[in-house]
């Protein structure tokens, strides 16, 4: 494993905007030192834009911020599509980025059958452009200029200025372990039966990523994430929506009769794995062939306590009437709905983490009453319910 570290680097975060992004965006402002961090965002209308607007103005009064301001670290955002090739081209050419984080996508599993075309667009040929910049990152790489069509091929003797792309970390998703039988799921398990689309685009970002590996020795590294949960989260989440539907007095849906099981895993803990393995890039190697041995690696990230949906539901009922969210007197048996399995849907993801904590030593510890209960206060603090 190849260290990084990440002070004085330029770093580009994918996605900044979304619930993952920001948080990362977040913690690099509070803990590096001369660094560059530029986020790139589409700001769709997935769900509502003005949240996402409001993670970035969190972002923006960090930078502001006296006590930060020393750090030397500088943020600057750009409105645009990962699918935009010339848009991340330029991104590339004008930043020469150490290390890139990519967790722009077209998330959720439902949606992915309403709308395929946005997974496609996002998921596939988003991620393909950000290969593609990583891969003519080297271009410039040991004073060699690229040839101009029309010129002899020149070459710069001056001292190395860019090194090209140290480490692309990318989102992957529990998804793509569709119905597996084995639990808990592992990186070692064979991978090829999704069960939706979107966890189809997921796995195809793992083998593409291992494709560039192998042809143009990136070092790349792919995160299975486990049903990410928080304060200022995706509302299409099911905690999420289900408070909204219970302040509406709607009826909430459990499915698969409350027979499914979920590995919860808290924001945080999320985000200190992203940024412990951009420290940590997979080494670079030749074959006996003379080829590069592809510096690629995958991992999970979950907190391996699978929790029942019907327990997850009494515990986020009891925070939410802890914070004020809900009245003390709910009826919650009134607002409950069991129903049967949605396509594409699995029933249980289970996190096999043991590699995390082996190459990096983390494993995720928040507890899913604690973080429900830090949700439910940001709930009670951002929408301020009667």
């Amino acid at each position: 494993m190849e260290k990084i570290d990440l002070n004085n680097k330029t770093i580009l975060v994918t996605g900044a905007a979304g619930f993952i992004g920001s948080n990362l965006v977040k913690r690099l402002l509070n803990d590096l030192t001369g660094a560059t961090i530029v986020g790139i965002d589409n700001m769709n209308a997935y769900y509502d834009p003005s949240l996402k607007a409001s993670r970035l103005k969190e972002l923006e009064a960090l930078v502001v911020c006296p006590t930060v301001r020393p750090s030397g670290n500088t943020w600057t955002f750009v409105k645009a599509d990962i699918a935009d090739k010339s848009a991340i081209d330029a991104l590339f050419a004008q930043y020469h980025f150490d290390v890139v984080v990519n967790l722009a996508a077209q998330a959720g599993v439902r949606y992915s059958i309403e709308n395929p075309d946005a997974y496609i667009q996002s998921n596939m040929m988003g991620f393909y452009n950000i290969l593609e910049a990583c891969r003519h990152s080297y271009d410039e790489v040991k004073g060699q200029k690229p040839k101009d069509k029309g010129q002899p091929q020149t070459f710069d003797l001056r001292p190395q200025t860019y090194r090209g792309v140290e480490h692309l970390v990318y989102a992957s998703s529990s998804s793509v372990y569709g119905g597996n039988k084995k639990v808990p799921f592992s990186t070692d398990d064979r991978v090829d039966n999704p069960v939706s689309l979107y966890a189809a685009t997921k796995k195809s970002n793992e083998l593409f990523a291992h494709c560039y590996s192998k042809l143009y020795d990136i070092p790349t590294t792919g995160l299975r994430f486990f049903t990410v949960y928080g304060p200022a989260g995706r509302p299409d989440m099911a905690y999420f929506g289900f408070t909204n539907k219970l302040l509406k007095g709607e009826t909430i849906k459990i499915f698969n009769y409350g027979n499914c099981r979920r590995d919860f895993t808290y924001v945080d803990d999320i985000v200190e794995g992203i940024v412990r393995v951009m420290q940590g890039a997979p080494e670079r190697k030749t074959g006996e062939d003379g080829l590069p041995i592809p510096p690629y690696a995958v991992y999970n990230i979950g907190g391996g306590q699978p929790e029942n949906l019907l327990d997850f539901v009494q515990i986020l009922q009891e925070e939410l009437v802890r914070a004020g969210v809900l009245p003390k007197d709910f009826n919650f048996e009134e607002h409950k709905q069991l129903v049967a399995m949605q396509p594409g849907d699995v029933p249980v993801t289970y996190a096999d983490s043991t590699a995390l904590e082996r190459d990096f030593g983390f494993m995720p510890k928040i507890t899913l009453r604690e973080g429900l209960r830090k949700f439910a206060e940001w709930y009670k603090a951002y929408y301020n319910p009667a």
